[in-house]
């Protein structure tokens, strides 16, 4: 399930852009303000306006940008070129002005998630990267090394943060070198691990969901 947040203070466009672009994939989460939007760094993608309630587009853009990746759409009635390149400059994926073309947005929100999906190697939180395709990770910009099992396992849980995925799961996706049995306290060797090389007291990514199994949460 792709999550969509819409900051958007024109209700009836905001329910608009939400009906028509809904489809089974497609979850969206609507907000007035930036009051509102606490959590949007947790969504797959969002539309942003610039004029609102209770700020501007771009100083939350620039805000957001310090600590989350997500792609962004600028969607607003400032059509000045020099809006347009601050946008962009400030991190957003694209800049769509009003009036616009419902089916042309779609197209973006798609192509958009199509490069961020099959592209995106390399992943940032706070003072950490990860780049599995080139398999260096660094924290404070120091070299963690970590083991082929337990590269396997924190992709898994990066590519699908904020979701718990079961240990059974895990466990069939990570170890599948064909074994019949797998001790499940592998997975939780490995989880000790990946939290002693990656954590500190204040920074905790990985929770256990007890009886079910474990979230990268961001």
């Amino acid at each position: 399930m792709t999550n969509i947040a819409i900051i958007e203070d024109d209700q009836g466009l905001n329910n608009g852009i939400a009906m028509a672009l809904k489809q089974e994939d497609f979850r969206f989460y609507q907000y007035a303000s930036l009051a509102e939007a606490k959590d949007v760094k947790e969504m797959d993608l969002i539309i942003l306006d610039i004029n609102l309630p209770d700020g501007n587009g771009f100083d939350f853009l620039k805000k957001l940008r310090t600590h989350s990746d997500v792609p962004v759409i600028i969607l607003t009635a400032n059509d000045l070129e020099t809006d347009e390149v601050m946008g962009l400059n400030l991190g957003a994926d694209d800049y769509m002005t009003k009036p616009f073309s419902l089916m042309v947005l779609r197209a973006r929100i798609e192509k958009i998630l199509q490069k961020r999906n099959s592209h995106q190697a390399v992943y940032r939180f706070g003072d950490m990267e990860l780049d599995f395709d080139k398999m260096i990770f660094q924290k404070n910009g120091q070299s963690v090394e970590l083991s082929k099992t337990e590269q396997k396992l924190l992709k898994i849980l990066v590519e699908n943060r904020n979701m718990t995925m079961q240990r059974d799961v895990l466990l069939d996706k990570v170890w599948t070198d064909g074994a019949e049995y797998v001790d499940e306290n592998a997975l939780s060797v490995t989880i000790k691990r990946l939290r002693d090389k990656l954590e500190t007291k204040e920074t905790k990514y990985i929770q256990t969901v007890y009886g079910v199994g474990y979230v990268w949460k961001v």
